[in-house]
């Protein structure tokens, strides 16, 4: 959402963001409006946990999980939350996130035109299941039923990835694909110690991205770990363990969780790490397969090793080997990761196909042929 937002304030639009409260920073300094409306995640995990009882018997299953996500009680009351300051703001276009949906109900509610940014989340979306439990959303907040499941694509999809590449189960509309920048965060710069780093050996990124942070943000929310609740601790000690037994250089994102297990030579362990400009100057990058990270992967043309840790991420890593874009790390010991790790540098299908990934997203159009995409949009609809 960022460099379209960035974008659109640039070519002269305004723009009100409706957010959580634990995503504001994201838009610091930016010229935007942003106003927290949107629930948080431990509100929505609540919700998701109470239809997975009602509906599973309290099993994990990623399609209902999905469909609570985006269309649970949190709907309306983001919904409620919202309205008043989207009518006095007077939109002329909403943009929603792959999976909020209180932004179509708001599209439907001032009849604008409607479309969904890209996420992960969104992938993994199923509009048939999601249908009957949006319209009880819909009779809540007084507008009428909808029997069309593409409704909440009311005027599209934007996407980040290359038809060829899309991510996108349940046969969304298709999307414009655009080109997002790998610089969204300004002035970064690689570590020293990296940039010194010989070039005899092949550099591979290994990062858990942005999940345990999420995952310690609704403990702090107060909603209690579950079987199914990734911890810190085992991804980074396999993940640590198996590089330090490939001949690579390693450099480890830690998200600042403490790693307890021997670390070798080879291995490099940040707290953070400016991830797109590594991936630029990598051979291999062992990644939870989020999406963000998939798309920076593909946007580098450099071959994933795939541990997913919840949600989305397992249908990403599955997807990507199916693609040939990478291998799926079998399971989380530091052997299965060294063995993925080392058969992934060796392997050449992987790379012709992650290259012609890499040729396909470089002939996308940038952020500003989203901007002229959207404008397109609204001055058809009027």
């Amino acid at each position: 959402m960022l460099p379209i937002a960035r974008g659109l304030a640039e070519a002269g639009h305004q723009i009100l963001v409706a957010t959580s409260s634990y995503l504001v920073a994201v838009f610091d300094g930016e010229p935007v409006e942003v106003q927290v409306t949107m629930p948080d995640l431990g509100e929505i995990i609540l919700n998701i946990r109470e239809y997975s009882a009602e509906h599973n018997g309290g099993a994990p299953d990623e399609r209902l999980d999905m469909i609570a996500f985006g269309g649970g009680e949190h709907v309306t009351a983001a919904f409620e939350k919202t309205i008043p300051i989207a009518r006095e703001f007077a939109p002329d276009l909403v943009l929603r996130d792959g999976s909020e949906l209180a932004g179509a109900l708001i599209s439907e509610a001032l009849d604008v035109p409607l479309l969904s940014v890209p996420s992960g989340a969104g992938n993994t979306l199923d509009p048939d299941g999601l249908l009957e439990l949006l319209n009880r959303r819909r009779a809540e907040v007084g507008l009428p039923e909808s029997a069309d499941r593409n409704a909440i694509y009311r005027n599209g999809r934007i996407d980040c990835m290359p038809h060829r590449y899309s991510f996108a189960d349940y046969a969304p509309p298709q999307a414009f694909a655009y080109r997002q920048p790998l610089d969204i965060k300004r002035n970064l710069a690689l570590p020293d110690e990296v940039a010194r780093l010989s070039g005899d050996k092949p550099l591979v990124i290994a990062s858990i991205g942005t999940t345990l942070g999420m995952v310690k943000t609704i403990r702090e929310q107060g909603v209690e770990a579950d079987e199914h609740s990734p911890e810190a601790a085992t991804p980074l000690a396999a993940i640590v363990r198996g590089l330090s037994e490939v001949d690579c250089h390693a450099v480890v994102a830690t998200g600042g969780y403490p790693v307890e297990v021997p670390v070798g030579d080879n291995v490099h362990l940040y707290d953070w790490i400016p991830q797109p400009l590594l991936l630029q100057c990598a051979q291999a990058f062992l990644t939870h397969c989020g999406y963000n990270s998939t798309r920076e992967a593909v946007g580098a043309g450099v071959p994933m090793a795939g541990l997913p840790l919840m949600g989305d991420q397992e249908y990403h890593a599955d997807r990507a080997e199916r693609m040939s874009l990478g291998r799926k790390v079998p399971e989380e010991s530091g052997e299965a990761i060294a063995e993925t790790v080392t058969a992934l540098l060796a392997d050449t299908q992987v790379r012709a196909e992650m290259r012609r990934a890499h040729r396909e997203m470089l002939a996308l159009p940038g952020v500003d042929g989203v901007v002229e995409h959207l404008e397109h949009v609204v001055a058809a609809s009027t």
